[in-house]
């Protein structure tokens, strides 16, 4: 039994000229292009859902870009490792 679908697909030239380029630099099918291009669509669909979500949080904690995530991070790795001496130093 076929474990997978055939889809037919409508492309304008240059577009389809430009998967069967991709196609073959990386050594790849057209099916497995498109497959890839799904996977990291439904990705990039998935992040952008979860920061829609979180921007409300984000905007009270006063984050607006990566560098803010890092600061924070650091922050509170910095206040983990002093809780952790000072527990230990009892």
């Amino acid at each position: 039994m076929r474990t997978t679908k055939v889809v037919s697909i409508t492309l304008p030239p240059p577009l389809f000229e430009q998967a069967k380029a991709l196609a073959k630099e990386e050594n790849r099918t057209m099916s497995e292009l498109v497959r890839e291009a799904l996977r990291r669509y439904e990705l990039a669909r998935f992040f952008e859902n979860a920061r829609v979500k979180m921007k409300p949080a984000a905007d009270r904690l006063g984050i607006h870009s990566e560098e803010d995530i890092v600061q924070l991070v650091r922050e509170v790795r910095r206040e983990m490792a002093e809780e952790a001496l000072a527990t230990s130093a009892k």
